[in-house]
């Protein structure tokens, strides 16, 4: 694993407004690094995200992609630095098609290496190859989730961040989005990773962090975790 950081955010202060959600929170992800964002819901998970992916700019604090200081950064530009996003609610284009999904997100470059493709996609989703022609509103959440997924492969990243991964989905679709997920971090790309299923997510992850109320509880890994109940049960119900 390589110890070049692509995600340093150092002392993060962001707002909505007038409420303050995030109060110095320092975060990384490091090559090749899978990461657990834990927490009740309303504890700053999403906006620990969304101002990492440049959609919420902190009103103080640092935060460096690959080593460049990109605190004020627009969204495309760090999307460019290789990092994709799955959001919330997946984000997916109803109007399109899955073929029109994923190819509007294809590796832009020809000197650039796209070792994930139109085809290669298909291949870890082959639910979607059957799917091509059909509207992203026509399908399933599950299906859905698979095409936001197989979209943020198409950009090449070098991190892929998932905010709840599994949420609202069947046990049995859930367990093949988390196959799916272990295909990708197989693969050599750094995740960050929001679900509720700690047994799934941390079987998965290097680190764990878990956030209350926006500041940093804990930071460590599954086992660690594992190793204090009292921490599982009092900030994430289990």
């Amino acid at each position: 694993m390589s110890s070049a950081p692509i995600i340093e955010a150092r002392e993060l202060h962001t707002y909505y407004d007038a409420s303050h959600i995030l109060h110095g929170v320092d975060f990384s992800v490091r090559a090749g690094e899978a990461v657990g964002l834990m927490g009740r819901n309303g504890m700053g998970k999403t906006t620990l995200i969304r101002t990492l992916v440049g959609h919420v700019p902190p009103r103080r604090g640092e935060l460096k992609i690959n080593g460049q200081v990109m605190t004020h950064a627009a969204p495309h530009l760090i999307a460019r630095q290789g990092i994709a996003y799955v959001p919330e609610g997946r984000g997916v284009f109803p109007n399109l098609t899955v073929k029109e999904n994923l190819l509007m997100a294809a590796c832009p470059r020809p000197d650039q290496q796209c070792e994930w493709n139109f085809e290669r996609v298909l291949e870890i989703f082959p639910r979607l190859a059957e799917r091509l022609a059909h509207g992203g509103q026509q399908l399933s959440g599950g299906e859905q989730q698979m095409l936001a997924i197989g979209r943020a492969l198409m950009t090449n990243p070098i991190l892929l961040i998932l905010d709840e991964a599994t949420e609202g989905l069947a046990p049995l679709v859930a367990r093949e989005i988390w196959q799916i997920i272990k295909s990708v971090r197989d693969s050599g790309i750094a995740a960050i990773i929001v679900d509720k299923n700690f047994a799934a997510l941390s079987a998965l992850t290097d680190r764990n962090v878990i956030l209350v109320k926006g500041r940093v509880v804990f930071e460590g890994s599954g086992e660690e975790l594992k190793a204090k109940p009292e921490l599982l049960h009092q900030h994430l119900g289990i």
